[in-house]
């Protein structure tokens, strides 16, 4: 039987893999690849709408990941670097471009990786708010 945690986490991945395919511009045609609907998503996971996510500040966003299991902060944060990257980018929105960065570099802190794609957007991004 599959939890409400699993299946949120599982949410989570797939989002986080799809967002990673439509920003190295490799989506596939699958229906989660056309039909990324954020606002269902974020309801999903968050409980509320990515209209009602972006809008809130980064420290509230922090709070709210850090309220879930410690072991899955890295998997929030990854997802929300990817949704706020790509967001920003195709809005040329610096305020999601900035949520990126840190969310981006939380996931480095917590996972402990050396990502060179994220680090490589991480300074993609303080490029652009410069």
């Amino acid at each position: 039987m599959i939890t409400d945690k699993e299946f949120t986490l599982r949410l989570i991945r797939q989002l986080t893999q799809a967002l990673e395919k439509l920003i190295l511009d490799k989506p596939e045609e699958s229906l989660m690849q056309k039909e990324l609907d954020f606002d269902t998503l974020m309801r999903d996971i968050f409980k509320m709408s990515f209209t009602e996510i972006s809008s809130k500040p980064k420290q509230e966003m922090i709070d709210m990941v850090n309220e879930r299991q410690e072991r899955d902060h890295k998997d929030y944060y990854e997802m929300l670097g990817n949704l706020f990257y790509f967001t920003g980018k195709q809005g040329q929105n610096n305020d999601f471009l900035d949520k990126a960065k840190t969310f981006y570099e939380l996931y480095l802190q917590t996972s402990g990786i050396f990502a060179l794609p994220v680090i490589n957007r991480i300074n993609e991004i303080k490029k652009a708010l410069e």
